[in-house]
């Protein structure tokens, strides 16, 4: 039995096996629905008073392709197309929602305190770069320990290959990538590895090539805003209704008919609304999400390049009531801290012990101070936030790109360096968040890519090394010259990976592995102890976790040359009463590449912290040997 209208716009199966289309169109005397499977016929849509036009047929059923005739000119896709075979410009296709048949009707989620992000690309995360291949790497996901995959935008856009941000049939999942029965496989299959999926969603902009949302109404956006790719979405100008409706149906779509469990929500700060909070866009696509889950655990992260903390604030207490935030600042700091450069958007960041302290502790670091490089203040207040709701990492799509090389951070810094900060995210109490082939050190880069036609493929091309010139690095004019192409198709395959890289660099992979099963099993991260933090030397810290029962956990990081303490004034350092410190974890361990650890509280002579290392420290009960010492 197929479900009556759901969904206020787009081609729904009714009970009684017609199709009902319907569209938004308020400045169209005539909107006409060709059947491009039944010789092009024309049928005229039936007006309503609100600017909709609607249509019931039998002459239609799943699989039946289709466009808008919009007072005789288009023909258009349907803004709310559910799948678009030839892409963007080509027809869109009836869907049959209810013929997948779903398994995971015990699935309940993941719960905020345990996820652990993975951010992934469909198109490059495989040689194939489908649904269908990418499941197969669903269980050794879950094997390592990740929960929760963070799925880069999968809506449609011209072209064979690109990032996603840049799409335009918003609730069509990319013919690249599969049919929309195998994107349902993919959740399917990852709920029953215990792998939660959220999807990256673009509610800021639309795609500049294959846009007709315009041709409907041009009040799907707005000149009262202005974003960094145009035009904003009208969510609170005239005739916002409509607009404010078609973009809450496209959330509550990803979680009602492709059960995932989430959205990332791209550049919420270019998501504009003067309603009050307690009605603004964001703070209703959260409810939307919740309710649409129907009692399933759910996770909205967002991307605010202002950091505005209160998007992670629940709605009781004045917040959006969304879940968290990523956190640039933990990552300017320790890139700078990897690399020791602070060029462009890095220059107010210094990668110091007791900032990589302060991100760890509080989340971002620019809370309403004074930010140089932007010439104002920057952030609002998080003190109150607890540290699940801030997404740390050390690389992401965009971080990466944004060289010339689109290097992989272990290959911009040294390799002790880069497994200590490789530690201290996984282990922090933050959300840690990897990106796809992190985990076993890959060496495919990341670069921009999008195949745009000749024109616009130009100007994209010169857009991007105008963005990038602000690292002055970048403006040398041989580095400039090799930053890839966009649209070159070598410029997509580069970025590929190599599943083969997970044996090459077994010691890189034991190590990401051993730090999430401890994240898993260990009281002390796995419960979010409260932590405390204390700065040891120039390049040095210690993170103590307090637990309850007195045996806390030391994660001691050192980034710079061996240190040695003949004492130790911090009281930090100091075991719990009746304890020595044992060691646990070392990333100098030579399973993980490392020249060798040793317990760096000695007997006699203070603390000796390897340089460039991490290590984490247990207590362990005193027992006195027979010449009446401990040991």
């Amino acid at each position: 039995m197929k479900p009556d209208r759901r969904y206020p716009i787009g081609a729904e199966l009714l009970t009684n096996g017609a199709v009902r289309f319907r569209v938004w169109a308020p400045d169209r005397k005539q909107v006409d629905l060709q059947l491009e499977s039944n010789q092009n016929r024309r049928l005229q849509m039936e007006p309503e008073e609100n600017g909709y036009f609607s249509l019931t047929t039998d002459q239609a059923k799943a699989g039946t392709r289709y466009r808008y005739l919009l007072d005789n000119s288009g023909p258009f896709a349907d803004p709310a197309s559910r799948f678009q075979p030839e892409g963007p410009h080509g027809p869109s296709e009836v869907v049959d929602p209810g013929r997948f048949v779903w398994t995971d009707q015990h699935w309940s989620g993941v719960a905020a305190d345990d996820v652990v992000l993975y951010e992934m690309h469909l198109g490059t995360f495989t040689p194939e770069g489908t649904w269908a291949r990418a499941a197969k790497e669903l269980a050794e996901l879950a094997a390592i320990g990740i929960n929760c995959l963070e799925v880069m935008p999968v809506n449609d856009f011209p072209g064979n290959f690109g990032w996603g941000y840049d799409g335009v049939n918003l609730f069509a999942p990319s013919r690249l990538y599969g049919t929309p029965d195998e994107f349902r496989s993919f959740v399917n299959l990852a709920h029953e590895q215990g792998i939660s999926v959220i999807l990256d969603v673009v509610y800021n902009h639309i795609g500049p090539d294959g846009n007709s949302l315009r041709e409907f109404s041009p009040d799907y956006f707005t000149d009262k805003h202005k974003t960094d790719w145009g035009k904003a979405i009208n969510f609170d100008g005239p005739n916002h209704a409509p607009v404010r409706e078609f973009f809450l149906a496209n959330a509550r779509y990803w979680i009602d008919e492709f059960h995932l469990d989430g959205l990332r929500l791209d550049a919420t700060q270019n998501i504009y609304d003067d309603s009050p909070r307690a009605r603004h866009i964001l703070t209703e696509i959260g409810r939307t999400v919740r309710k649409a889950a129907r009692g399933k655990t759910t996770y909205i992260v967002n991307e605010n390049e202002c950091q505005h903390a209160e998007l992670a604030r629940p709605e009781e207490q004045g917040g959006y009531g969304l879940d968290a935030l990523w956190n640039d600042d933990y990552h300017h700091s320790a890139m700078v801290a990897l690399t020791g450069r602070s060029e462009a958007y890095y220059k107010d960041y210094r990668g110091k012990p007791q900032e990589l302290i302060s991100a760890v502790k509080y989340g971002y670091l620019y809370q309403g101070q004074w930010y140089s490089w932007q010439k104002q203040r920057r952030g609002h207040a998080a003190l109150d936030l607890p540290p699940r709701a801030f997404v740390n990492f050390l690389q992401n799509h965009d971080q990466i790109a944004n060289s010339a090389l689109g290097l992989r951070a272990h290959l911009l810094s040294s390799p002790g360096k880069y497994r200590a900060l490789h530690a201290l995210t996984l282990l922090a109490p933050g959300t840690p968040m990897l990106f796809q082939g992190q985990e076993f050190a890959c060496t495919s880069p990341f670069f921009f890519f999008a195949d745009h036609g000749a024109e616009l493929g130009e100007m994209v091309r010169k857009g991007r090394l105008e963005f990038l010139s602000q690292f002055p690095s970048l403006k040398d004019e041989a580095i400039a010259a090799s930053v890839p192409v966009p649209n070159d198709p070598n410029t997509f395959q580069r970025c590929k990976l190599n599943f083969d890289e997970r044996v090459q660099h077994e010691a890189a992979y034991q190590l990401t592995k051993d730090l999430l099963h401890l994240r898993k099993v260990d009281p002390a991260f796995r419960a979010h102890a409260r932590i405390d933090g204390a700065v040891l030397g120039d390049h040095a810290f210690v993170l103590r976790y307090f637990l309850d029962d007195g045996l806390d956990r030391l994660l001691v990081v050192n980034l710079g040359s061996d240190l040695d303490f003949t004492t130790c004034p911090e009281p930090l350092l100091a075991p719990p009463d009746g304890s020595l410190w044992e060691l646990v974890l070392s990333t100098e361990q030579g399973p993980y590449g490392g020249g060798g650890a040793t317990l760096p509280d000695t007997e006699d002579r203070g603390w000796h912290i390897a340089g460039e290392s991490a290590v984490v420290l247990a207590p362990v009960k005193k027992t006195m040997k027979q010449d009446g010492s401990a040991s």
